[in-house]
């Protein structure tokens, strides 16, 4: 019919959205690994910011990267955008001729285009702007470098003449939209459709007009583009060889996920070192191979470190030369470790104590020698909450810090503690001193290994308490953007010393024994507010630490307002029970109690002329509902009085939810509003008793 055929003229002019591809590629010299995980986030971000602002649409989205390439790349996303017609307010109309003449020339505008308009807030000029159609391809060229501009690098570098800051010298921009190239200009460069495809050879280069032809060509030449891909290629590899060599190996997710980003064609090599190195202590070889050389270290099937490793490689080693060369570097390195551990082990560890007043702590806080003279009095106190050896406490504080002023330690920072247990082992001190001392550190954070030994708690509980006092007494206080000495990671440690150990200390008396051992050294603590300034300290790290265990906000708060942090393992204990049961059966059972409860006592005692005692007298019942509730009352009481400091918390909240029976009885029967004042007066204080028990 006619009227179907106008129909279907008007369906076929309205306007397709076209959906496009957005390209982009920056290239330069080798970022370096750890950088490129915030690059990656921080442009596709900013892009997807940008996008969103101009209320333009996308299917999907995702960055990549190489140690040379950073890559974007967006899809079905819109080719145009419409604007629709706006009304825009000018200055008001007493306003100098200059700022109407400023409003005219950025938005475009005659005379002739504006009028008068009141307002609320007088009389404006005012204009129209007409709807229009906004080409995505403009906006591009438009932005883009405003855009790459605010790419936030920790570490960035400036070249040559160049006003460009960048994680490393940026040689070259491929940017593409819907098959074309976009133009613009990147301080110093200019966009292509062309990329470098040899970092070695800048000259050697390639057009491309969409992303779909740039990956199959480097999927071609088995460069990986994407790095999650390259993550589970290196990982399957990893295994795969060392169980073909009859090999076991714990794949350190940080370490894998940095040779990910150093590598694009990764190529896994089994190498060796000299056995005679198996002799030297295992944490030295693991060191040397996974932090200095990020290399995959191996064991046998009974657990026991083997002179097998694996390297990611970035190519194919055909004749041997990449394996030789890493076998070279990393028997020189343990050359040099053995050399330092033969020579170091044989100093007297006592000995050394006195040569620590030569190597300073901290500006305000003494030497070394000071610090360890405060650790071995704290660790005596430490030591009778514990209950543990006051002497071998005394012992491991006293030489725990010795060596820091070892060769060894010089050369691998990161076994400071370690080496030094080695050492008291090696010169016949006893176990647990050795153990204490070794991992004193101990957590470094709040996935790492936590002392479980008594003597390894109580020296590591010194350690950290001595380093926030002197901290904070100096005023050297993290900030919400900085903590250049770790002290949120010291207070942590503390926390999850307490509670994964099961130990309850006093840490307020710790923290001002502490204060005053400065001061007996002659330190001037200019805080005078140390104990408070690490009470709300340690009050947010305990937030943190069960936030981190999923335990509700409102539950936390209320757990630390009745403990403190002197009780934290008692806190810790009581929000996670609450937190595990507060949505069962017994979980209501509990609040519903409560509620009713509460909520009748604030009602009542809005007007009341007399005031509620914190008894009730049982003669003046009218009822048996009252008197088994007011039974009920007592038997709860005389529980939490018998409770010890090993209060079960389940069997607490079981008696509390079995009230539920005589508190609802109570209420489905008994008047609390009663006609008699007396009456009324005794009731309310029974519900009074029930809520404060």
């Amino acid at each position: 019919s006619r009227t179907y055929k106008k129909c279907r003229i008007s369906l076929a002019e309205q306007p397709v959205l076209e959906m496009s591809e957005f390209f982009l590629e920056l290239f330069s010299e080798e970022i370096p690994a750890k950088l490129q995980k915030n690059a990656r986030k921080n442009i596709l971000q900013n892009f997807k910011d940008f996008f969103e602002k101009k209320g333009i649409s996308f299917k999907k989205e995702f960055s990549f990267s190489t140690p040379n390439r950073l890559l974007l790349f967006f899809d079905g996303l819109q080719s145009e955008i419409h604007q629709p017609e706006e009304e825009i307010r000018g200055p008001k109309i007493e306003a100098p001729e200059d700022a109407l003449n400023g409003f005219l020339k950025s938005n475009s505008l005659e005379l002739k285009d504006i009028y008068k308009k009141e307002t609320e807030k007088g009389v404006f000029y005012f204009a129209k702007k007409p709807s229009k159609v906004i080409k995505v391809f403009e906006l591009l060229n438009e932005n883009i470098p405003t855009i790459l501009d605010k790419i936030s690098w920790k570490k960035s570098m400036k070249w040559g003449n160049f006003e460009l800051y960048w994680g490393r010298p940026l040689k070259s921009i491929l940017a593409l939209f819907n098959n074309k190239k976009l133009v613009f200009k990147f301080h110093h460069l200019e966009s292509s459709n062309f990329t470098i495809i040899d970092k070695d050879f800048e000259d050697k280069t390639k057009i491309f007009s969409n992303f779909k032809q740039y990956t199959n060509y480097f999927k071609k030449n088995k460069i990986i583009i994407n790095q999650d891909n390259r993550k589970k290629i290196i990982e399957n590899e990893l295994i795969k060889t060392s169980n073909k060599n009859n090999l076991s190996i714990q794949i350190n997710s940080k370490l894998l996920d940095e040779v990910t980003n150093l590598v694009n064609k990764p190529n896994i090599i089994l190498c060796k070192f000299e056995e005679k190195f198996l002799k030297i202590p295992q944490e030295i070889l693991i060191t040397t191979m996974q932090f200095h050389q990020k290399y995959f270290h191996t064991f046998d099937k009974k657990g026991n470190i083997t002179n097998n490793f694996l390297v990611v490689a970035n190519n194919k080693d055909i004749k041997g030369y990449i394996k030789q060369g890493n076998e070279r570097v990393v028997n020189a390195r343990l050359s040099d470790a053995q050399f330092f551990w033969e020579k170091n082990k044989k100093n007297n560890l006592v000995k050394q104590v006195s040569s620590l007043k030569l190597m300073n702590y901290f500006k305000g806080l003494g030497t070394y020698f000071d610090k360890v003279q405060r650790m071995r009095r704290l660790g005596g106190i430490i030591s009778d909450e514990l209950l543990i050896s006051k002497e071998k406490v005394e012992i491991s504080a006293t030489v725990c810090k010795v060596d820091l002023q070892s060769d060894i330690v010089g050369e691998f920072p990161e076994l400071q503690g370690v080496m030094g247990g080695y050492f008291a082992e090696f010169q016949g001190f006893e176990k647990d001193v050795c153990l204490a001392i070794k991992e004193h550190y101990l957590p470094i954070g709040s996935d790492s290994k936590t002392p479980k030994k008594p003597y390894s708690i109580a020296l590591s509980l010194t350690d950290k308490i001595d380093t926030l006092v002197g901290f904070f007494g100096i005023e050297h206080k993290p900030t919400s953007s900085k903590d250049p000495f770790a002290l949120r990671r010291s207070a942590l440690g503390i926390i999850r010393l307490l509670i994964e150990n099961n130990k309850q200390i006093k840490l307020k008396d710790l923290i001002n024994y502490s204060y005053n051992l400065y001061l007996e050294q002659g330190f001037n603590l200019h805080n005078k507010e140390v104990y408070k300034d690490l009470n709300n300290f340690f009050v947010e790290r305990l937030k943190y630490y069960m936030k981190e265990k999923e335990i509700r906000t409102d539950i936390i708060d209320a757990a630390i307002i009745s403990y403190g942090i002197d009780n934290i393992i008692k806190a810790y204990n009581k929000a996670r029970t609450l937190s595990k049961i507060i949505d069962k059966d017994i979980g209501k059972d509990v609040i519903s109690c409560y509620k009713r409860a509460s909520n009748i006592l604030e009602h009542e005692l809005k007007d009341v002329e007399f005031e509620i005692e914190e008894s009730t007298d049982p003669g003046l019942f009218k009822n048996d509902f009252e008197k088994n509730l007011y039974k009920k009352i007592q038997e709860l009481r005389k529980y939490f009085v018998n409770v010890n400091k090993d209060e079960n918390f389940e069997t607490s909240l079981k008696n509390l939810a079995e009230s539920k029976k005589e508190v609802f009885d109570f209420f489905d029967n008994v008047m609390v509003n009663d006609g008699e004042q007396v009456i009324k007066k005794n009731r309310l204080e029974l519900l009074q008793m029930l809520c404060k028990t």
